[in-house]
């Protein structure tokens, strides 16, 4: 049972920040993401995508803003439950919220803040016959360890930056790194095509353009993948594992059922602190909902700080909160 003040559901820049506002007055975080690492879709979609209106940076890149973030928080220790998703809410008899994810992990909490962002992000999966049987068998949707595939040969589908970043990374500890794309062009950056043809034209990868994967095989664990050209020419390939990164669909999930009221795929929110119509359940950044809403994401850095407010008072009723300016008290750990 992991416990802490504060549980985020949702590990984005606004949950990051969170813990930041959350450790000013002295309450923990633990965050749950289904993603595999921090950052949301900042890091796992466009990490090299530019952002204009974060106060203090005329231009920072999605992925430097997250590395920053996680470099403010880093002295309130967060914990953090990733590759997992947030699955079943009860209360206990302390009156306190126990969070069970995907993979049985259980939190314990007083409050929880729902910064999801759109929702929880699904991996979009190729339409291949008995993908689910290898799920977690030689199939894998994120990179949550890459010390797994050391020594290991891995076949990755996908033009993107995730495929071509994960595919450059693993190149480096992978005994054969095999990347495959539909187009003959990638959608990434282009110092990350560039270098990954650099590595192709050495000798370290594969790189498969204008071609699919359309079968993958094993006893028990995934054992190989059939490529497709265009020219429907097909070749098998030995692997250990096949990680298909074609992109993340966003849904509410488990959390329409969590009893709380809703627009759409939004959660409402009395705009005061961004409460929800459940008592000590918050909802700040894109997943919310209320008069006015603008989804930006430094308006999700403003509902987290009065949100952590609020929350203070509910954990510690009998407590006065006095607002210190960071300038005159400074950044202080626990």
């Amino acid at each position: 049972m992991i416990e802490t003040d504060i549980l985020i559901i949702g590990a984005g820049p606004v949950g990051l920040f969170t813990v930041f506002e959350a450790g000013l007055i002295k309450l923990r975080c633990h965050l749950i993401d289904s993603l595999g690492q921090p950052g949301g879709q900042l890091t796992e979609i466009y990490p090299k995508k530019p952002i204009y209106d974060i106060p203090g940076y005329p231009k920072i890149l999605a992925g430097e803003l997250i590395d920053n973030l996680m470099e403010q928080i880093a002295p309130f220790e967060p914990g953090f439950t990733l590759g997992e998703r947030a699955e079943e809410i009860v209360k206990d008899d302390e009156g306190k919220w126990i969070v069970t994810t995907n993979k049985g992990t259980q939190h314990k909490a007083s409050v929880i803040a729902i910064a999801g962002g759109l929702g929880v992000f699904e991996p979009r999966k190729p339409p291949l016959k008995g993908l689910d049987h290898f799920e977690d068998h030689g199939v894998d949707y994120i990179v949550k360890e890459p010390e797994k595939f050391r020594d290991k040969h891995v076949v990755l589908a996908g033009g993107g930056d995730s495929a071509l970043d994960w595919s450059i990374e693993l190149s480096q500890i992978a005994k054969r790194v095999t990347l495959v794309h539909r187009r003959d062009q990638f959608r990434g950056a282009l110092d990350s095509v560039e270098k990954a043809f650099e590595l192709a034209n050495s000798g370290k990868m594969d790189i498969f353009t204008n071609s699919q994967i359309t079968a993958i095989g094993g006893n028990g664990h995934l054992q190989n993948v059939t490529i497709t050209n265009k020219a429907k020419e097909e070749q098998v390939v030995d692997t250990d594992y096949f990680i298909p990164l074609f992109g993340l669909s966003p849904k509410l999930g488990p959390l329409a059922n969590w009893n709380l009221g809703l627009n759409g795929n939004a959660i409402k929110v009395d705009p005061l602190d961004y409460s929800t119509d459940v008592e000590g359940i918050y909802a700040i950044g894109d997943i919310n909902d209320y008069p006015g809403k603008l989804k930006l994401i430094l308006c999700g850095f403003h509902e987290a700080t009065l949100m952590v407010q609020s929350a203070f008072k509910r954990i510690y009723p009998e407590k006065h909160l006095s607002f210190k300016y960071t300038t005159v008290n400074g950044v202080n750990a626990f």
